[in-house]
């Protein structure tokens, strides 16, 4: 996590860029309208990195610690991506500030799959509210819960898997059955590490508001895991978010989550500070753990 604070993703060659390319070479080559076919093109796509991943931290154990710490660290660091949440959301939240609303949508657009070239200011601040809640469980969170589960290879499972779901997962045409396992397989992984994202926000927030709207509006959310996400983190905020959003040409109705104010820059702000709470629970949390087991084994 220090590294990702201090360096960030990498700028160039970065490994999830390179297995995007990967996973896009096998759509073309294997695409069919089926989920068997999904389910083949997931497996060539993930299983061979995750093997990969599994042989390096055996041999790094044999070799020494050292080996293996330094190993653990790198795979952790190229799964998570806590600083790019802030390098991506800043940029929409200080647009917003200086009523440039063609600059706001342009750096949304690089959060959000939605059209944003009609979005009014509060449209945009939720947008790029709801991604840094989101993308906290996602690219954060679910990494380091796997990676706290099976070490590297746990972290280098869910953070492939769940580059496909973004890729495969949409209920179009297309993908409603080719990427059906990416997206039902992201669900399964997410389940736990989702809820523990929610129950966090609420702990880092205000606690009584997010356990109301997660239980009252959650199950409302096409997705099983963004629902508790979304609404314990917008209730934490006591933001409104959620609503009719635009996507590929078409107007989505979607539930509303959280209550109280309506979404602006400062919120984008909040939502920032609310996830980097999180990980500091997370981290302490972890580090408590890890000192009780060492207690443990000297008694």
């Amino acid at each position: 996590m220090l590294l990702d604070l201090a360096w960030g993703e990498p700028r160039h060659a970065h490994p999830l860029v390179l297995f995007g390319r990967f996973a896009a070479f096998l759509e073309r080559v294997g695409y069919g309208d089926s989920h068997y076919k999904g389910v083949m093109a997931w497996c060539a796509a993930v299983l061979p990195w995750t093997a990969l991943a599994c042989a390096v931290s055996y041999i790094s154990v044999r070799i020494s610690p050292w080996a293996s710490f330094a190993f653990n660290a790198l795979a952790l660091y190229l799964a998570v991506g806590y600083r790019s949440l802030g390098e991506h959301a800043r940029p929409v939240a200080r647009a917003l500030r200086e009523h440039d609303l063609p600059a706001a949508r342009r750096a949304v657009s690089r959060m959000v799959s939605r059209d944003t070239a009609a979005l009014d200011g509060e449209r945009i601040a939720a947008a790029a509210t709801e991604s840094v809640l989101e993308n906290g469980a996602d690219a954060v969170f679910g990494a380091l819960f796997w990676f706290a589960v099976f070490g590297a290879p746990g972290a280098v499972l869910y953070r492939l898997a769940n580059t496909l779901d973004a890729m495969w997962g949409y209920r179009t045409l297309h993908y409603e059955r080719f990427g059906w396992a990416a997206a039902r397989i992201d669900d399964v992984l997410n389940f736990i590490p989702a809820r523990l994202t929610a129950a966090t926000y609420a702990l880092c927030g205000d606690a009584a508001c997010a356990w109301r709207c997660w239980r009252g509006q959650a199950r409302n959310w096409d997705s099983p895991n963004a629902g508790p996400v979304m609404a314990a983190g917008a209730g934490a905020l006591r933001v409104r978010l959620g609503g009719p959003a635009p996507y590929h040409g078409t107007m989505e109705e979607r539930p509303l989550l959280g209550e109280g104010e309506a979404p602006s820059a400062a919120t984008i702000d909040t939502a920032l500070a609310l996830v980097r709470r999180a990980v500091v629970l997370w981290l302490s949390v972890a580090l408590l753990w890890a000192l009780a087991s060492a207690g443990g084994r000297h008694v």
